[in-house]
């Protein structure tokens, strides 16, 4: 993403703003909703501390009234409103200390559900979906909402609500006293507010909402850059990626700079604007004394009302602010909820058991990408008996690896079905279709764990036994019992600690303790030295034994004892059969590879 694209955004489009302000707030009130207890707790100890605000003033006019007129009848309840004041004290800290536990309580599951939340959806989202995001940004884009989730409900309920209920039981009072007064501080009131939605909704938004997309940004590219330290370094490319970080840091910057100084002018002119309005309110007060219709205590009260209603009014501005500002941030967030996962499960639907493994691909349509584009697979038709085994093979984008795709429903056929012992796959879990189908991929992905969690992750209820023995029938054994550690030993990210072939006995260890029936296999000896391919090919023979098995293959040496070879042309096959049986067509697409790469070989 250029920075042109990004200045062109759709940040600076109200009408998206205004969608996006709606969408967000819709998802943060659906959040609280699922705590009612911890909601009601929390609202209820605003209501109590916001109502004791509201209440002293009166109580501060009445206590000046009773010293003004106790020299003249004797009279005063001046002590009565002294306990007043402080009960009203007393009860605000009780409600303010209630409303803080609650919205701290209540922050902390809504934070928890939506973290655990947005990491389920990211799981289920597409393969396509992931191939096409920075696992940087999404790290970024969902931590970054979470504690903007935090921020909108201690500023929405521990400081917007009570400031909304200030102004209008306050207007309320004023009105039934003065209607003049009363409407004064309504139209102020509005008049503010409506400034400060203005300023937060067009002025500082957008400048907020392109700083946060330069810091998505800035997040993947650091992760980008950390991923692949290994090619940095090789390259010796240090310096040309610091400089690339501090382009987009300076970017960034600018950005946030801009951001940050309007909410300083947003703040300065709400600021100005409140400043008015108590102005008015006060000489409207003085004025009314004047001429008789308002005593010293009127005047008290007006007075102390207003710096009451000052101090929740002087932060209004800057409070919008905040809640645009943690709208802007939960944007990306609520995008990720709302997005569709691609591939769905249908309501109800059963697990799939898999007894034999036998496969069939009938009439199946598929393609990347938007329905426009010309699929792949057309009319595709093919049975694979259980417990055979077959090689895929075809140039680079003819089809195999993503016929194995859409055998593990990674994508959803456009057209046709695929069965697994006559079973749809299109009609079971997702979870039970992938489980039943275990995979050695040619370049192994181990998690940053133990080597006993790794080869136990398709079974994680195994036993200690089980995964030895696991290890074991796929020569794993040997280099991990020579480990310090042994199972416990921990890989490092993505398993770089260990070797190119140690990697891939852990990956077949792992198949092996699945005990999957089908097995799916893209070449795993390819990049390995002549040791640990043995070692590796030995283990493979012993995995594929009783399963259905197809093999991806590159180097088409190692199909050539599969009891079948299905050869892929433009998504089409175009060959099928045994490697005898396919050597003898000397003008097909089998033989011209294999003869290509033998002579390769020869030559090398």
């Amino acid at each position: 993403m250029t920075s042109s694209t990004l200045s062109s955004s759709p940040s600076r489009d109200p009408a998206r703003a205004r969608r996006t302000f709606v969408a967000v707030l819709g998802f943060a009130i659906a959040r609280w909703r699922m705590h009612p207890r911890l909601l009601a707790w929390t609202l209820g100890g605003v209501l109590v501390a916001t109502l004791t605000d509201v209440l002293t003033p009166l109580l501060a006019g009445r206590l000046v009234d009773d010293v003004a007129h106790a020299a003249a009848d004797g009279r005063h309840d001046a002590m009565v409103m002294v306990a007043g004041l402080t009960a009203l004290g007393l009860a605000g800290v009780l409600g303010r200390r209630a409303s803080y536990r609650g919205i701290t309580h209540l922050n902390a599951r809504v934070m928890e559900n939506i973290m655990t939340g947005a990491f389920a959806r990211v799981q289920r989202f597409s393969s396509e979906w992931h191939a096409n995001n920075f696992a940087g940004s999404t790290v970024r884009q969902i931590t970054r909402g979470t504690w903007a989730m935090d921020t909108l409900g201690d500023t929405i309920m521990l400081l917007l609500l009570p400031e909304a209920l200030v102004l209008v039981v306050t207007t309320l009072v004023l009105g039934l006293h003065w209607l003049v007064m009363g409407l004064l501080l309504a139209a102020g009131s509005v008049a503010l507010v409506a400034l400060s939605v203005v300023l937060t909704l067009q002025y500082v938004a957008p400048a907020s909402r392109l700083a946060n997309s330069w810091d998505t940004r800035m997040g993947a590219a650091l992760a980008d850059a950390v991923t692949c330290n290994a090619v940095v370094k090789a390259s010796g490319a240090e310096q040309r990626e610091d400089a690339h970080l501090a382009w987009i840091v300076g970017r960034w910057r600018r950005r946030t700079v801009r951001s940050w100084l309007r909410g300083t002018n947003s703040a300065n002119l709400q600021a100005l604007a409140a400043l008015l309005m108590r102005i008015g309110m006060i000489a409207a007060v003085v004025v009314l004394w004047a001429h008789g219709r308002a005593n010293a205590g009127d005047v008290a009260y007006v007075l102390t009302m207003m710096f009451v209603v000052q101090g929740y009014l002087r932060d209004i501005g800057q409070q919008i602010s905040i809640v645009q500002r943690s709208v802007n941030e939960m944007d990306e967030l609520v995008s990720l909820f709302a997005r569709p996962a691609g591939v769905e499960d249908p309501p109800g639907a059963p697990a799939l058991h898999v007894t034999q493994g036998h496969i069939r691909f009938e009439h199946v349509g598929f393609g990347y990408g938007r329905q426009g584009r010309a699929p792949l697979f057309t009319d595709l038709n093919l049975d694979i008996p259980a417990g055979s085994r077959v090689g895929l093979v075809g140039p680079s984008g003819s089809g195999k690896t993503t016929l194995t795709k859409l055998l593990q429903r990674l994508y959803d056929v456009r057209a046709g079905r695929i069965t697994i012992d006559g079973i749809d796959i299109a009609t079971v879990t997702q979870a039970s279709v992938r489980s039943s189908i275990a995979i050695v991929p040619q370049e192994p992905l181990l998690f940053h764990r133990s080597l006993r969690d790794n080869i136990a992750y398709g079974r994680p209820d195994a036993t200690m036994a089980e995964i030895a023995q696991a290890a074991r029938l796929a020569n794993a054994a040997d280099f991990i019992e020579r480990l310090p550690q042994g199972y416990a030993t921990m890989v490092g990210e993505r398993g770089v600690k260990l070797s190119g072939g140690e990697r891939q006995r852990i990956a077949i260890a792992r198949a092996f303790l699945s005990n999957a029936r089908i097995l799916v296999m893209d070449e795993a000896t390819s990049s390995l030295d002549s040791q640990s391919e043995q070692l590796v090919q030995q283990a493979m023979e012993r995995l594929m034994a009783g399963r259905t098995v197809l093999v991806i293959a590159h180097r088409l040496s190692t199909v050539v004892g599969l009891d079948r070879i299905i050869v892929f042309r433009h998504g089409q096959v175009c060959e099928d059969g045994t490697h005898e049986a396919l050597m003898a067509r000397p003008d097909g697409l089998y033989h011209h590879l294999f003869a290509l790469q033998a002579g390769d070989a020869a030559s090398a």
